[in-house]
């Protein structure tokens, strides 16, 4: 079957604000994210991708049309099944004051619990972006065949619980996985079971430097939700 490669978004206004962006409008890309969407066509340059689905949000278009630029012959196609997860209330508030809500301590240790108000669960996000994946699978490998490679931009916790869902680890654990911004995920699928290739690969290893938090990227035990800014 078909090799998924999924990006996550640039950096974008939101992630250095700390802001939990979710569906909210008018959320673009930074000057720092902008550069990284321009510097990942050449980071897929060797990869001959069959065809590009991306999330509706905006952050994810601008990052992939920089790759669309270079190669006129893709259409960028639009899934809202790999949109952002629907964080309700949650929407457009600070992280640092999310923290202190009660449901926080769901959403790190026992996130298939967690289900957002005004929102969704996090058990209904990874299923409708898994039911996509699947679908596309189907889809690309009909159009292009089983070796066929395709570019699917989405959202931090989007792509972790894709990631999950590959290695057939329960939801409780996704919180464990981390994605930095623009970085590539990439998933071979096959009638048995699929293989992850790459995880999070941005090819900058500096992001690994302990950062005086806890050490890398774990803010001492807590996983950003969303995703958060990656390296400085």
């Amino acid at each position: 079957m078909a090799t998924l490669i999924l990006v996550r978004h640039g950096r974008s206004t939101a992630n250095t604000a700390g802001v939990l962006a979710g569906w909210t409008p008018g959320v673009f890309l930074d000057e720092r994210g902008a550069a990284q969407a321009a510097a990942l066509p050449g980071r897929l340059a060797d990869v001959p991708v069959a065809a590009v689905v991306s999330s509706p949000l905006e952050r994810c278009l601008q990052t992939m049309q920089p790759l669309l630029d270079a190669r006129p012959g893709l259409e960028l196609q639009s899934d809202e099944r790999i949109g952002e997860c629907h964080y309700g209330d949650w929407s457009g508030r600070k992280l640092a004051e999310l923290a202190d809500e009660p449901l926080m301590e769901v959403v790190q240790r026992h996130p298939s619990a967690a289900a957002f108000p005004g929102g969704e669960s996090m058990r209904a996000m990874q299923a409708r972006a898994v039911d996509a994946v699947r679908e596309w699978n189907a889809r690309i490998d009909a159009a292009h065949g089983e070796d066929a490679a395709y570019v699917m931009c989405s959202h931090g916790d989007i792509i972790k619980s894709l990631v999950a869902d590959a290695l057939g680890m329960h939801l409780d654990l996704f919180q464990r996985i981390h994605v930095e911004p623009c970085s590539v995920t990439a998933i071979r699928y096959t009638r048995t079971r699929p293989f992850l290739l790459r995880l999070g690969d941005t090819g900058d290893f500096g992001s690994l430097a302990p950062r005086g938090n806890g050490g890398g990227n774990d803010g001492g035990g807590t996983a950003v939700v969303g995703g958060g800014a990656g390296a400085p």
